[in-house]
């Protein structure tokens, strides 16, 4: 996961607009970050494997 250092980092305001970083918010991952629900796409798959995620399901057809 990511190190301490680098999310202390992420957390402090930006100088510029442009270099605020998305983080996940569960594990910290830098890339693939959903703005709507604030994680990545391997923890937003396995919340939502497990329902956690309202609105959200499996597709099937």
């Amino acid at each position: 996961m990511a190190s301490n250092s680098k999310i202390a980092k992420a957390k402090q305001p930006a100088k510029f607009s442009t270099r605020q970083h998305r983080r996940c918010q569960l594990c910290g991952r830098p890339r693939a970050v959903y703005r709507k629900f604030g994680i990545c796409r391997i923890c937003f798959r396995n919340l939502a494997d497990k329902g956690l995620i309202p609105g959200v399901r499996k597709a099937s057809w």
